[in-house]
């Protein structure tokens, strides 16, 4: 039943369809120059402790990033000094110049790499975990439409962070806690697991 539901739920926040300011790429690819530093020049990360943002949906950049400015959902020290001066405008350029460049490929642990497609592609029904590819798809490219981001290649570290950012509520910035309900229900090597499989999806 909780399947049925968070299906029919990212069915309905897909077709509602988020408001993001148009964002011009070209004047992006010179405001986030201070973002190559962790980031990349191009998006790709070097250090997997930091996302890769290329090919990431513009509309789940700019919210991050509002979010980060922000401070009460997602706070971060090094991310709310990068962030400070920044306008929505800069915000929706900056996505624009990213979700404009090619993500580099992961690759998932051999050794996780069936436990977590099962938790990807079945979430767990005993412990009612859904499955991620209810609304991240099956490639994990995610849904631009209901801002849910792109997963497919990210590293294994930082989506490992993240879910248990959100499972401890560090992290407070997912529609509906979607994603804090989730986490919560699950153990670090089921985490683990999904990220590692996550880094290698595509």
């Amino acid at each position: 039943m909780i399947y049925k539901t968070l299906i029919a739920v990212c069915a309905m926040i897909a077709l509602t369809g988020v408001s993001v300011a148009a964002g011009n790429a070209t004047a992006g690819k010179a405001k986030a120059v201070s973002c190559g530093g962790c980031h990349g020049a191009d998006g790709n990360s070097a250090n997997p402790s930091w996302p890769k943002l290329a090919g990431q949906h513009a509309g789940y950049i700019a919210k991050q990033l509002a979010d980060f400015k922000a401070g009460k959902k997602r706070s971060d020290p090094l991310m709310a000094g990068q962030v400070a001066s920044l306008s929505s405008q800069d915000m929706a350029d900056i996505a624009a110049y990213f979700t404009k460049q090619t993500g580099s490929q992961g690759a998932a642990s051999k050794k996780l790499a069936a436990a977590g497609a099962k938790l990807y592609r079945g979430g767990n029904k005993k412990k009612g975990v859904a499955a991620c590819i209810a609304c991240h798809g099956p490639t994990g490219a995610g849904n631009p439409a209901a801002n849910f981001p792109k997963l497919s290649g990210q590293h294994a570290a930082y989506v490992e962070k993240a879910m248990k950012d959100f499972r401890s509520g560090a992290r407070t910035n997912d529609m509906n806690k979607m994603m804090q309900n989730i986490a919560e229900k699950m153990s670090d090597k089921e985490i683990k697991a999904v990220a590692s499989y996550i880094s290698g999806l595509h």
